[in-house]
């Protein structure tokens, strides 16, 4: 079942240096029990993508006239960004969706006790009694793997070490049973063994809550672990998607297999990390053609000419690039 369609999706942002492109006609799914994983460097436009999908994006933020975000909730379609004031993005906004952010020292207010604040955001959401609130919010500290929940429940977010932070941080925004999670590099400032405890914990609550998440990160070997299918961004534009296996495997843009061969390799310590040559453009400076042409090994005079259409490779897995269609896409 399809439980977010993004369609067409263009998000510009008026600035004082003029409308500026953060994100460029794209186009995913999400379906339930799934996750998506959103693969880009910093830049890409991965998160505004993402909370476009909660009008979180600030007052400044133009829609294309075509960009259609259509959520399912109880069976019936909403058109997100029809949606107007906060009444009607409350069930959007923590109810329907829920979103975890890299930082959780930044989202949890410091002077209001964990507990305090997964109260306040139920009882804005459901119509339960606050002694029910407080019951659902110690369970769900106990079910992320918080130890004497009851006790956490009654602290601030200062005195957790960062691992337990995030973890409350999810139970938080799983509390209202959300249908679609969406997690914005919650593993980025996590020790490696905490950062696998937080993967193993989101693909146990997939299966437990059938949800739908999208994990967006700039980490292709967190990715291979955690995501079913995966959308590759890179300066606004979608430029390969496809299931885990197919682009890990046999990446079929340019971007993403600088991306894979930029991981450090632990079989080959003495060779020097290969990273993609040149920084990523300012949206004020966007290419013409292909956006990746400036720093791609393999562009030729029309990628910087034209845009390049989405090739298909089979089952599911399509990439824009002229040159590598050329290789093996389906016609």
């Amino acid at each position: 079942m399809t439980l977010l369609t993004v369609e067409n999706l263009t998000l510009q942002f008026d600035t004082d240096e003029g409308r500026i492109t953060a994100v460029n006609d794209i186009s995913f799914e999400v379906n339930a029990g799934e996750v998506l994983g959103l693969v880009g460097e910093s830049g890409s436009g991965k998160s505004v993508t993402a909370k476009s999908v909660m009008q979180l994006n600030p007052s400044n933020s133009v829609y294309g006239p075509d960009s259609r975000i259509t959520l399912l909730v109880d069976n019936e379609p909403i058109d997100v960004l029809s949606l107007k004031g906060g009444s009607e993005l409350r069930v959007v906004r923590g109810g329907a969706v829920s979103m975890i952010f890299q930082e959780p020292m930044a989202s949890f207010a410091p002077a209001i006790t964990i507990g305090d604040q997964m109260v306040e955001q139920l009882l804005l959401h459901k119509d339960i009694s606050k002694k029910e609130a407080v019951r659902i919010s110690i369970e769900m500290l106990d079910r992320v793997g918080i130890s004497d929940a009851d006790k956490r429940f009654k602290q601030y977010a200062f005195e957790l070490s960062g691992g337990m932070r995030q973890r409350a941080m999810i139970a938080m925004a799983l509390s209202t049973n959300p249908k679609l999670l969406i997690a914005d590099e919650p593993t980025t400032a996590l020790d490696v063994t905490i950062q696998a405890q937080v993967i193993d914990l989101m693909k146990d609550l997939v299966a437990e809550f059938d949800m739908g998440i999208i994990f967006i990160t700039h980490d292709l070997g967190v990715i291979a672990q955690t995501a079913d299918r995966v959308a590759v961004m890179y300066l606004g534009e979608l430029v390969e998607q496809g299931t885990v296996r197919q682009v890990i495997k046999s990446p079929a843009h340019p971007y993403t297999r600088g991306l894979i061969n930029a991981l450090p390799k632990l079989d080959e310590l003495d060779q020097p990390l290969t990273p993609i040559p040149g920084d990523i453009p300012s949206p004020l400076e966007r290419p013409a053609g292909c956006v990746f042409h400036t720093r791609c090994p393999v562009a030729e005079a029309r990628c910087s000419e034209s845009l390049p259409g989405m090739k298909d490779y089979g089952e599911g897995h399509v990439a824009a690039c002229f040159v590598t269609s050329e290789e093996g896409a389906k016609t």
